[in-house]
């Protein structure tokens, strides 16, 4: 069931899509992110981090098969400018935490808080960045 309602939340590229993980459970009743142009952060219970990777497991069913690809995936985000992963808070919407629908003016302009709501492009822009990349590396 997480696996299917992060996949959910992922998709990101429709607010159709954005609805139905909004209402799949609780955790993913949050209708914003955080792109994260660094795996190395801090880190808190609080926050559910999606790395690329991970997002083209459960977006895509891609499994990186060697640490060349999923460096090459990885470069190619950083080349592009793009995050290498999201964040989700846990608890609340930020900037909306009676969940009346409120967003931020700016919510889908790749700088900051964004909302899958507002037609952010950035997850999936990520994912398939990292995917293309990535399967172009020989791991055999």
């Amino acid at each position: 069931m997480f696996r299917t309602t992060v996949r959910r939340g992922l998709t990101a590229g429709a607010a159709a899509v954005a609805a139905v993980a909004l209402g799949a459970v609780p955790a993913m009743a949050h209708h914003c992110f955080i792109p994260m142009y660094t795996l190395e952060g801090p880190t808190s219970a609080n926050w559910m981090v999606f790395s690329a990777e991970m997002g083209a497991d459960l977006e895509a069913g891609y499994v990186t098969e060697c640490d060349a690809a999923r460096q090459a995936g990885y470069d190619a985000l950083e080349a592009a400018g793009l995050p290498v992963g999201i964040k989700i808070f846990a608890k609340m919407t930020i900037g909306d935490p009676k969940e009346t629908g409120r967003m931020a003016p700016n919510g889908a302009n790749g700088k900051g808080l964004e909302y899958f709501g507002a037609g952010s492009e950035l997850p999936m822009q990520m994912v398939g960045t990292y995917i293309g990349a990535a399967s172009q590396v020989d791991c055999g």
